[in-house]
C-alpha cells in the first residue's frame, strides 16, 4: 500500500492522545507543551503524540 504525504499528514500531524483516557485531540504542539489544552472527556492536561504505524 502506498503512503502519500497528504494522507499521512491528515492522520498523524498535530494529533495527540490523552494519557489518561486515550482520547484523540488535534491541536498545535506549542499549546500542548504550554499546558493550554485540556482533554474533552476527562479534563487532563497530559498528552503524547500519536504513534504512526510503520
Amino acid at each position: 500500500m502506498a503512503r502519500f504525504d497528504a494522507t499521512m499528514g491528515r492522520l498523524f500531524k498535530r494529533v495527540f492522545v490523552c494519557k489518561k483516557c486515550k482520547a484523540k485531540i488535534r491541536t498545535d504542539i506549542m499549546r500542548v507543551l504550554s499546558g493550554k489544552v485540556k482533554c474533552r472527556k476527562c479534563n487532563a492536561k497530559a498528552f503524547r503524540p500519536i504513534k504512526s504505524k510503520k
